[in-house]
């Protein structure tokens, strides 16, 4: 029987030849195809692309031979591209969407068919909702349309191309890499055997900085590690960076879409800083203006940051399907979440972590500050933050039991702070009086509980963490 496949935060995710099989990754194709037919976008064409997980190249071409079947051109990449550079390549193209074949930050033995809209943003819950219509209705029918690759590539219906010149070209419009190049930085690159291996030391190379790069070659089993950059997953990057001597470490995760970052002496910045410090460098450093596109596991620092420099700040649901529409809604300067995806005006309403990684090196040179030292700066316009997050796998068939403890939840009080507000649009967050919040969802993507918590002490978060996680009884 085939499985139900759903869309979670970012596209439908499976175990490979469980449920992400080669007949499922075409009815997946399929509804696509179908869905860009009855949105009038087929004639604009097809972007598809993958990563370095094991056969994504495979069910790319896959996906790619169903919408030739279709009469839909398909821009097939040549090589292994990040998320991001699919992304772009819409644009380039004026294609009428992307298919991505990736797990993105899952354990090796998952990957996954990410969708990406005209405008290249992440696909709207309204998209999504029609694509998996679909998607069940070709299930039920069994109507895929196929054809042999090497038939479409003769015929010119799909053609192979290179997206990555014309990106790498962009970014010199968007951040002076003649700077960054003689800054004579030492930057080390922990590419976490994904797709964004080399393109730092690519564009980057030809002055004085360098960069070092560790776990960049493919191995589709991520060997050690999983493809996440986020502290747990990156302690041989802080050995390397404190052993080194380095400026900074940089971390792009398995489609180079999300990034982490490690400060000189080896420790993890939290992505909610990271977001903090890159909205800085935008408003501040650059002295450009706009909305910030915010979701609801974000910083509570950039309502202050949106105080000082006088611009609007907006919160979504978890999930760039949320953040995308409301960037492109408001022309905002940046929209990014907590798992340390960012995106920016001027480039495409989605997650990049390379114009994030070069950002955020800007930042250093133009304020003439070691990334510890932006902490600092940081934390003097707006007050100290700490963040910490932790995930909890569970039994799927206690979800319900989980959900039903918190919705009874009612606390008065939490640490000793007084509970100001509940809210249960995506999860359930407790505000609490002095800024502090807590919160508690389930993982759009895997069996897992989340619980977040940003306050003014690292002691105080671990408190909150403790508390969530007896709130939800796991």
């Amino acid at each position: 029987m085939s499985p139900v496949i759903k869309f979670g935060t970012d596209g439908w995710r499976g175990i490979i030849a469980e449920d992400f099989t080669f007949d499922n990754v075409r009815v997946c194709a399929q509804g696509v195809a179908n869905y860009l037919k009855d949105a009038g976008l087929a004639h604009r064409g097809l972007v598809v692309g993958y990563d370095t997980r094991f056969a994504s190249e495979d069910f790319a071409a896959a996906a790619a031979a169903v919408a030739a079947a279709n009469g839909i051109k398909v821009y097939l990449c040549q090589h292994i591209t990040p998320t991001p550079i699919i992304g772009y390549a819409i644009l380039m193209k004026k294609a009428g969407g992307a298919i991505v074949i990736t797990g993105s930050h899952n354990p090796a033995s998952w990957n996954g068919f990410k969708y990406r809209q005209e405008s290249a943003s992440s696909a709207s819950p309204e998209v999504i909702a029609k694509l998996e219509g679909y998607i069940s209705q070709i299930q039920a029918r069994g109507d895929v349309k196929q054809m042999p690759l090497d038939q479409a590539l003769k015929g010119g219906i799909v053609e192979r191309f290179d997206p990555s010149p014309s990106y790498l070209q962009h970014m010199g419009g968007l951040v002076d890499l003649e700077r960054l190049r003689h800054a004579g930085l030492k930057v080390v690159v922990d590419s976490m055997y994904g797709a964004g291996a080399g393109y730092f030391s690519n564009i980057l190379k030809g002055g004085p900085t360098k960069v070092v790069e560790i776990h960049g070659e493919r191995n589709p089993l991520f060997p050690g590690i999983q493809p996440e950059p986020i502290a747990s997953n990156l302690a041989e990057l802080s050995a390397k960076v404190k052993r080194s001597g380095a400026s900074v470490g940089l971390a792009t995760d398995a489609d180079a879409d999300r990034i982490g970052i490690v400060d000189e002496e080896g420790r993890f910045l939290t992505t909610l800083q990271v977001f903090a410090l890159l909205a800085l460098y935008l408003l501040e450093v650059c002295g450009q203006r706009g909305a910030i596109i915010k979701t609801i596991t974000s910083t509570s620092m950039l309502y202050r940051l949106g105080e000082l420099y006088g611009v609007p700040v907006h919160e979504t649901p978890v999930g760039f399907k949320h953040v995308a529409p409301k960037m492109i809604a408001e022309d905002a300067l940046m929209g990014g979440e907590e798992s340390g995806g960012f995106g920016f005006r001027g480039h495409i309403p989605e997650r990049d972590s390379i114009l994030s990684g070069l950002f955020f090196l800007d930042l250093m040179l133009r304020k003439q500050k070691s990334p510890s030292q932006l902490i600092d700066y940081l934390y003097s316009k707006v007050g100290p933050h700490y963040f910490d997050r932790i995930d909890i796998k569970f039994p799927a068939e206690e979800r319900e039991a989980i959900s039903e403890r918190l919705s009874r939840s009612s606390p008065s009080h939490i640490d000793n702070t007084e509970v100001t507000g509940l809210e249960a649009k995506d999860g359930f967050r407790f505000l609490l009086a002095d800024r502090t919040w807590l919160l508690i969802r389930f993982s759009g993507t895997e069996p897992i509980l989340r619980i977040y918590a940003e306050s003014d002490s690292p002691a105080r978060v671990k408190r909150l963490l403790a508390e969530g996680r007896r709130l939800a009884g796991v």
